[in-house]
């Protein structure tokens, strides 16, 4: 990683995210016959592995929070702190030959997701802070609203509910957050227990694609938290943020 040494920030996460996600391919591929969950252990743990190696090389002055990872609450004293998912979606990583899973790579500064990239590998492709995506055109069928696919959860049924919408359903926190910058969703509604590694990078690129991003209160998603639990958030297009709130509000 000596080459993104002196890159920004938005290319160091793009870069090592990238490559997290080619890692854990030839992981699925060279495991494919292992038992599931030595399958997900491996992924979990070698992507851990390499994404700390690389960013210790390229920005040692900084903290990181992984999810595989043991929590150093030193990282309390730093302005910058990488907040890491190293593989979001392990069910769907272990599930070949399904593609919802993904890398996530975050920077947050003072708290606010400044910099983030969510690899997903399954489809070849990478999306980051820097250059952010475009906001896709809007839908002209009913809205999408993006739930898990084993427990779609209160705020996604209330707000489909509230937007005469369809529920979608799909693995990880990456996937689905993504599936709403790719524009294949309108909303992304989580209640129930997600920590900051879940959610911060997917929240960065979203912003930054122009899509609204908040805890269901209508408050900011604020990172670095001495507790990392962070367990909903909503990710959707502007025009429906105000009537998505007002359902999730209820509940």
């Amino acid at each position: 990683m000596t080459d993104v040494q002196n890159s920004n920030d938005h290319a160091v996460a793009a870069a090592i995210a990238t490559l997290a996600g080619e890692l854990l391919l030839k992981v699925r591929h060279e495991m494919a016959d292992a038992e599931f969950t030595e399958l997900k252990d491996a992924g979990d743990q070698r992507s851990h592995d390499f994404i700390m190696e690389q960013l210790r090389a390229v920005r040692p002055d900084d903290a990181i929070l992984s999810e595989e990872g043991s929590d150093d609450l030193a990282r309390l004293d730093f302005s910058r702190v990488w907040i890491v998912d190293p593989l979001d979606g392990t069910r769907e990583f272990g599930e070949i030959p399904r593609s919802d899973w993904a890398v996530h790579v975050a920077l947050a500064v003072d708290g606010i997701p400044t910099v983030g990239a969510v690899a997903l590998p399954g489809l070849d492709l990478t999306l980051s802070t820097s250059p952010a995506p475009q906001m896709p055109e809007k839908h002209d069928g009913a809205p999408r609203i993006i739930a898990s696919r084993s427990r779609p959860g209160p705020a996604a049924e209330a707000i489909a509910a509230a937007l005469d919408g369809d529920l979608v359903f799909m693995g990880s926190a990456g996937a689905k957050a993504m599936a709403v910058v790719r524009g294949e969703a309108d909303v992304y509604a989580h209640t129930g227990g997600q920590y900051e590694w879940d959610n911060c990078a997917p929240a960065a690129v979203a912003a930054a694609c122009g899509m609204h991003t908040s805890r269901l209160d209508g408050s900011p998603l604020v990172y670095n938290n001495e507790n990392p639990y962070l367990p909903d958030l909503l990710i959707c297009r502007p025009e429906f943020a105000d009537t998505a709130l007002a359902a999730a509000a209820v509940l």
